[in-house]
């Protein structure tokens, strides 16, 4: 169902082909859209350049970008140099277990960042582009995780306690397999060129093609038979 016309959504935006999809799809739906992207310490800090470059294509009412620095507690292949982030996983490996580029407790901070600036805006909806078919084995991309988020978010707020303001969270790329949100995303004009998934790119912010979410992102346009633009180092670029 669409919104009333000018309803404000908030969008998880990190920079990545999925987070820029479901940019596209809330505005496709009718939602002005405010863009949120972390800047949480990750070693693919490239992504906060795509996410600037995502969020000025599609106009974004505005765009914030929150500094909150992980590397503090670590934990993670991602905000911990002395972790190495996985490389030349096969599939079926990347779907046992939780790999080490698991952030802990990531997406209910990103969350809970999401929420407090939607009741500020008086927004009722966040979008977040979590995923629960090609993904790399995180607890927080569930969908009984943002139900059980959703619950709390409705309890903890002004808005929700004492306006009866109810947040929802959306998820529509939940059920969708990689090469599904790419064909919606190239549908919406989504410019994948635009985006980063690599969990460990270069200085000249080249995909290194052998992480999981490169390996993730080059079945999902093999399979959608599209080419993906993403720029790989030489030696890891997948057959054109």
């Amino acid at each position: 169902m669409k919104p009333q016309t000018c309803s404000k959504a908030i969008v998880l935006l990190s920079g990545g082909l999925d987070s820029a999809t479901v940019l596209a799809l809330a505005r496709r739906d009718g939602f002005a859209t405010y863009a949120l992207t972390i800047r949480y310490g990750q070693r693919h800090a490239a992504e906060v350049d795509a996410a600037r470059q995502i969020a000025k294509t599609f106009g974004v009412v505005q765009h914030e970008i929150v500094d909150l620095d992980l590397r503090q507690f670590g934990g993670s292949a991602l905000t911990d140099d002395a972790i190495a982030v996985p490389k030349d996983r096969a599939l079926d490996e990347m779907a046992q277990g939780i790999p080490a580029t698991y952030v802990p407790a990531r997406n209910t901070i990103f969350l809970s960042l999401a929420l407090a600036w939607a009741e500020v805006l008086g927004a009722s909806d966040v979008f977040i582009g979590v995923n629960a078919l090609d993904y790399s084995g995180y607890p927080d991309c569930r969908p009984e995780y943002i139900a059980a988020f959703q619950r709390m978010a409705n309890l903890a707020t002004r808005a929700g306690v004492e306006d009866g303001r109810r947040l929802s969270i959306h998820t529509p790329l939940t059920a969708m397999s990689k090469r599904e949100i790419i064909a919606r995303g190239l549908s919406l004009g989504v410019d994948f060129g635009l985006t980063m998934s690599c969990y460990d790119p270069s200085s000249a912010r080249e995909a290194c093609g052998r992480c999981d979410a490169c390996r993730l992102r080059q079945k999902g346009f093999a399979e959608a038979g599209v080419r993906d633009p993403a720029r790989y180092r030489a030696e890891a670029a997948p057959d054109r």
